[in-house]
């Protein structure tokens, strides 16, 4: 497409990442991506909408404030009250509803004009299983203790190499990160724990808080964390939490297309 070829929104979207296959289409299986092209076709007449997302997320992992780009035709009549409405109204019966829409430039990426991307993990630390929350927590039976857990993240915030916490199918080209912030707090019988980079390696939050898990429950010394950092290892950091406790939180850009 030149330029002139095509109108680029800007879409937030919340979904239920349960019985997805993740964001990205795949040959089988439900995906966010395919959801929101064929929502997005809807309001084209019926041509191709393609999308770029701010971060692809794995299988049965959420979304609160996921950011994703569409390129509709440029005589499509669109507004952001009929993208967001839309959009929101094609996606039925799927878990998945766009919040905001604006346009933005054809050179504005929702991938690489993001400058942070920030997740929240859901532990359920009680010894009765989930009702309500069930898929959409991890459930730790254990008492965990979150100052060591936090003594343990503490290691991890700044630039290093990640290697240790990113998965064996990760695609990206360095494994070094900046994390800006890794922080746990307790509300009731739930832990939250809090990430926020530039970008993340593919599971990384999730190696990270399967990892702090064992410090939590006393497994790891808080220590022990710096040491598997600096393995420069998968093997030796802990296991990875599961995808349903995963939520992408937010993504960041200046300025704020949705502002």
């Amino acid at each position: 497409m030149t330029d002139a070829a095509f109108q680029r929104w800007a879409v937030r979207v919340e979904y239920d990442g349960t019985g997805l296959v993740g964001w990205q289409r795949q040959a089988s299986g439900v995906s966010v991506q395919a959801l929101l092209e064929t929502a997005a076709s809807h309001l084209a007449g019926g041509a191709t909408v393609p999308s770029i997302t701010a971060g692809r997320t794995d299988a049965g992992v959420h979304a609160l404030a996921q950011v994703a780009h569409l390129d509709f035709p440029v005589h499509a009549r669109l507004t952001p009250h009929t993208v967001r409405e839309g959009l929101s109204y094609h996606l039925r019966p799927h878990a998945v509803v766009v919040l905001d829409a604006a346009p933005v430039s054809p050179e504005w990426s929702a991938r690489f004009s993001a400058t942070w991307r920030s997740y929240q993990y859901r532990i359920l630390n009680r010894r009765a299983r989930p009702a309500l929350a069930a898929g959409h927590v991890w459930h730790v039976k254990s008492p965990l203790d979150i100052a060591r857990m936090q003594e343990g993240a503490n290691h991890l915030l700044g630039a290093h190499d990640f290697t240790s916490f990113r998965a064996a199918a990760c695609q990206a080209n360095s494994p070094m990160r900046t994390l800006d912030a890794l922080s746990i707090r307790r509300e009731g019988d739930h832990v939250l724990v809090f990430a926020k980079a530039r970008s993340f390696l593919h599971h990384q939050v999730r190696n990270m808080v399967g990892t702090l898990k064992l410090v939590g429950t006393g497994q790891w010394a808080p220590e022990r964390v710096a040491e598997a950092l600096q393995a420069r290892a998968r093997a030796a950091a802990g296991p990875t939490a599961p995808p349903e406790g995963l939520y992408l939180n937010g993504v960041g850009y200046e300025p704020d297309p949705f502002a």
